[in-house]
Order: structure tokens, then sequence, then C-alpha cells
């Protein structure tokens, strides 16, 4: 393998404690990969975990590597596990690297000796939080069926008490997905988020589970022959968002953002929009035309394609007999990344909003268009609607942040607007009063190149 043919970074979601978790959420997609690993102890053996530091510091050529952990719930494994994967970063770190460690959690266990820990190693911490208690209470609950709303709101406590870094992970699900403002406004005033992951909930009826018992056999990428068991029908489950729920959710919080809080209140959807109308780099892996390097790491070393494929077919072999390089670039795996391109329906391949969708997540790519054509994301009609409704802002930002300015400034021409005036970012003359109304010249103020 020459350096040309590797890429300068992966990322890999590491799952240290596998499916295990000590909530019960109603919608969760990942409980049922216990499956996978009948009578497992779902706890990463120290030997997979310094093999996985080792390796995925080997992997990067760029100076930056991310070491996520995932789970089920990663804090199950304890504070020993992490203070370990922090010594195996220290013995293995290359010259001119640096970590950012990342953990995704529910928060129950949090309390000062973890916090103390992550704000030590500059941990960023995504905490799930669905919203104010009746929205988050709907689906997420302990396995007795108990409300963990404050456990949730103390562990938040918490995190800023420590100084803890904190993104938060809301799902948008049938229980919330008509009130937007509700939710955001909860997450930005009553929790104090500054920046806030919304993650659509899309879950098929399965009418046949994955069964399967003990390791994985065979040798993953150098067998293509392998399987999962069929997942039939075009259904979703009743915690699952409507397409065009989906769409109104992220059009009304936008027009809220987009009025006060650009620059402000950051949201991934929101941030992923403006850098396709900007023409940068994709923000996240749903907005990419391809995927395929951001793979699961399940707690025996075994490494599958995605999070969202841990699966048989999905599986490419075991790190602990094949160095994690070679399996994030293996062909079955360079294959899955170009499947979410080359499997477009001609419908996404003629949209307007292809340069900003790119058909979203493959796992929602299970309807059909008008046509009949398999491939169609399930979210289509909503998302479509989404970036039909932030069109104009979005160029308007765009055009702010190719003149230099920041894109926050929108806020104050869309107030400006709100008085009678109609903004054209780029249209007066050089010598008129820019529309903002600060006073200048167009080319003083957001004429100015």
């Amino acid at each position: 393998m020459t350096s040309q043919t590797r890429p300068p970074a992966i990322h890999v979601m590491a799952k240290p404690s596998g499916a295990a978790c000590n909530l019960q959420c109603a919608y969760c997609f990942y409980l049922q990969k216990q499956n996978l690993y009948a009578g497992s102890s779902f706890r990463m053996p120290e030997d997979v975990l310094e093999a996985y530091i080792r390796q995925v510091l080997e992997a990067h050529q760029s100076p930056q590597v991310t070491v996520a952990w995932q789970g089920g719930e990663p804090t199950l494994m304890g504070l020993d596990f992490f203070h370990k994967s922090i010594e195996y970063e220290r013995k293995y770190l290359k010259p001119g690297q640096f970590v950012q460690n990342t953990i995704q959690t529910n928060g129950i266990l949090l309390d000062d000796r973890w916090c103390e820990f992550l704000r030590e190693h500059k941990f960023l911490v995504g905490l799930s939080l669905d919203g104010p208690k009746e929205m988050h209470d709907a689906y997420r609950r302990d396995k007795a069926g108990r409300s963990v709303f404050e456990k949730v709101m103390r562990a938040l406590g918490l995190l800023k008490q420590h100084q803890v870094d904190v993104n938060v992970l809301t799902t948008v699900n049938a229980a919330n997905a008509d009130h937007p403002l509700e939710v955001y406004r909860f997450l930005r005033d009553n929790a104090g988020i500054q920046f806030i992951q919304f993650i659509p909930i899309v879950e098929r009826d399965r009418r046949e589970e994955m069964r399967r018992g003990g390791s994985i056999p065979g040798q993953g990428c150098l067998d293509s022959s392998r399987s999962s068991a069929a997942v039939t029908g075009n259904s979703v489950t009743a915690e699952s968002v409507k397409p065009q729920q989906y769409g109104r959710f992220l059009s009304s919080i936008f027009d809220e953002w987009v009025r006060r809080d650009v620059g402000r209140i950051f949201v991934n959807h929101f941030d992923a929009a403006l850098a396709s109308w900007v023409g940068a780099p994709p923000a996240m892996c749903t907005t990419a035309p391809e995927c395929g390097f951001a793979m699961a790491l399940e707690h025996g070393g075994d490494l599958y394609s995605c999070d969202h494929f841990v699966e048989p077919a999905s599986y490419l072999g075991n790190i602990m007999e094949t160095p994690l390089i070679e399996l994030a670039v293996c062909e079955k795996q360079r294959e899955f990344g170009r499947s979410k391109r080359d499997k477009l329906p001609k419908q996404c391949r003629e949209c307007d909003v292809l340069f900003a969708c790119h058909g979203e997540c493959p796992k929602n790519r299970f309807s059909e268009t008008a046509n009949g054509e398999p491939g169609l994301n399930y979210l289509c009609s909503g998302l479509k609607s989404f970036f039909a409704h932030v069109d104009r802002p979005m160029q308007i930002m765009a055009e702010l942040l190719r003149r230099r300015r920041p894109a926050s400034e929108i806020v104050q021409l869309l107030q400006y607007e709100k008085g009678g005036a109609n903004i054209k970012v780029a249209a007066p003359g050089r010598n008129d009063p820019c529309p903002c109304g600060s006073g200048l010249k167009f080319k003083r103020c957001h004429g100015r190149e």
C-alpha cells in the first residue's frame, strides 16, 4: 500500500461495550446488535484496546487523530478503561500528531470523577437529550421504564461545572417532531447548549431479525459472499419521524436560528447546508457524495463498514488479524463507499438540491421514486422542502462569506428587510447605501471585496 492509496485520515466509531447499555430507548437500532455476539461479556479486552489505539494512530497521515467512543453506552467500561486508552495514546503517538478524544453518552453514570477526567484530557462529549422532560421521556427510559431526564440534566450541569466541551445529540422522532421550537428553545435557553446535532429516527420494521451466534467466521474483505438476513417492506416503526414532518421541523428551527442565532448557536444540518452552498467540503458524511471512511469497531476487534451497517454483509475483518488501515481501504469498503453515489436513482441525479443532499444516508434509501425505481431516500420529500426553504438565506450567507464577511451578518440584514427593504447582498451599486442599514456605502460594507 502506497501513501497515494491511503486516505490522510479515517474515522472509526469504537464501541468498547458493544451494544450493552443501561437504558432501553424505544427507538435504539443498536440494542439488537447484541444478537451478533451471543454469550459475550461486551467488554473490549485490553489487547484489543491497545491494538486499536496503535493502529488508528498509525493509519493517520494527518496531524489530528480523532479517537471516538460510542455504544451502547461506553461509560459502562469504567474510568480505568479510559485511563488506559490515554496511556496507549501517549505510547503510540507519532511526532507532530495530536488526539481529539470524543465520547457519546447518555450521561447516567457521569459524576465529578468522570468530568474531571474528561476535562483533563479535553474530551468532546456528545450528550443525548431529546428536549423537555415529556419529550425526552417519551422514548428514552431505563430498563425498568423509569424516567432518566433528571439524571441527564444533572450530568449536563456537571459537565458545564467542570468546563467540559459538550454537544447535545437530539433525535427527531414521532414524539418531538411536531414541536420544533419548543425543542430548540429548550436546548438553547434552558439547557444552555451552543452546539446541537439533530438525528432523524428512521427505523424500518424488521420482519426477520438478524440471527447469528458467537464470533463472525470468514475473512470479511476477502469474502464478498456474506449476506445478512433480509429486511423486507418499506414501513417504519411508530417512533420514526415522517418525511414532511422532518422537513417542517428543520425549517421551523431554521427560521428562528437565521433571524437571531447565526454565529452563536451551531446546528449540524444548517452548518452542513451552508458548506454545500459555499462549495466547501461536506460537513457531514450524510451530505458527502460518497462514504466509506467512517467505520464501526465492535468490542472484540471486528470492523464494519459503518455504524449503521453492523451486520454480516458489511463485516470487513478483525483488527487483531488484519491491520485497520488495510481493512479501511480494501475493495469491499471502497465499493461500499462508491455505492452511495452509483446507486442513486435518476430522480436524485436530476434533482436541483443534489449538491446539498447526495441522497443523504444510505441506510434510509429504501423507498421508490414515482417511476418505481428503488433507492430513494425515505426522507426525500422533507429534505427537499427544507433545502428549498433555506435557499435564499443560504445564498445570502454564502455571498457574505465569499466577500469575507461573517455569515452572522445575515441577522442584521433580515432585521432590516423586516422593515420593508428588499435585501440583495450583491445587487446595489458600489456607491449606493448598503442595504443592511449601517450608513456606509455598499463598497465599504457588504460590498467590500
